[in-house]
């Protein structure tokens, strides 16, 4: 890491706008986007856990889904409130550590799991009669901890080749959270074996878990065509497309902010790509993969229900 004297820095956030009447309107804007992302997310990890119609390994993918974006949307946006709210947008240094590894972990385990999401829909729709013998729980599990284990162990070495190097131009960051090509442009040292870091390590997690995603749905469709029936080839179609538009616009934002030179970087334009893939989309994961499924609805009654009776039994007569 950079010198002892980097531990006792402080950093400048410089948000999205300087503006102070937009700052309110962008407050009020992300406050919404917040709330409904976690109470989304939450009400599929609740529904998920409580249903046990929904204890299948399509709805374990996504309640790990939700449990991510909760967390990929927390290691950002309760600082980008405050700071709407503050003259001072400071955030310590290890604050920005803290804050640099967490989006980025919980940015790669998203990748991955949405490839191990595609890889299980590909075995349901193309090979149903082994689905179960395949997707025991024991791959769930697997493959589920080794999504964590990639995101987690990505994120670290982004992080430590990141927070080596010496930030001796400027202590502002032309963002609204610390993350790697801000901060690399603060830097006076030679950043190219953080390029590199990124490139590699980062490009493989994020191109790997797109190719794999890409090949599934491929596979897919191309066993949706052999469906006889116009109405099951829509409503195979329709379903595929909302979920093919979320991952390519997920992935797509993530390559232009990471996988490109650095001297194609234009701050002040490209700190609005990652509200995109960091904000909005945890927002929508929840309405595309999951509101949208008839199972999901009768779950969330069945849940709703259930704790109307618990309650209304527990009311003194």
């Amino acid at each position: 890491m950079a010198n002892k004297t980097a531990w006792f820095i402080e950093f400048t956030l410089l948000g999205l706008t300087e503006n102070a009447k937009n700052q309110v309107i962008l407050f009020g804007f992300f406050m919404i986007v917040y709330v409904i992302t976690i109470l989304g997310n939450s009400l599929m990890v609740i529904t998920i856990t409580l249903s046990t119609t929904l204890h299948t390994p399509m709805y374990f993918f996504l309640r790990n889904l939700s449990v991510v974006d909760i967390c990929y949307t927390t290691s950002t946006v309760p600082k980008l409130l405050s700071n709407f709210l503050m003259a001072k947008k400071q955030i310590s240094f290890f604050g920005c550590v803290a804050q640099l590894y967490s989006f980025i972990s919980f940015g790669g385990v998203e990748c991955v799991l949405l490839a191990a999401m595609a890889g299980d829909r590909y075995v349901a729709i193309c090979m149903p009669l082994i689905y179960s013998k395949v997707m025991s729980w024991k791959t769930c599990m697997i493959m589920a901890t080794t999504c964590w284990i990639i995101g987690l162990v990505n994120s670290l070495a982004h992080t430590v080749f990141t927070f080596r190097l010496p930030f001796c131009k400027s202590k502002a960051i032309n963002h609204f959270f610390c993350d790697i090509p801000p901060l690399l442009a603060l830097s006076c040292a030679d950043t190219s074996i953080n390029e590199i870091v990124v490139y590699t390590a980062g490009g493989s997690v994020i191109f790997g878990s797109f190719l794999l995603t890409i090949m599934s749905y491929v596979l897919i469709v191309r066993t949706i065509l052999k469906i006889k029936t116009a109405s099951g080839r829509f409503k195979a179609f329709s379903t595929c497309a909302s979920h093919l538009a979320v991952v390519t616009l997920y992935f797509g934002t993530i390559v232009f902010t990471y996988i490109r030179p650095t001297s194609t970087y234009s701050l002040d334009q490209d700190r609005v790509v990652p509200v995109l893939y960091g904000i909005i989309i945890p927002m929508l994961n929840p309405i595309i993969y999951s509101f949208r499924n008839k199972d999901v609805h009768g779950a969330i009654k069945k849940v709703i229900l259930r704790r109307h009776q618990i309650a209304t039994e527990r009311e003194p007569n």
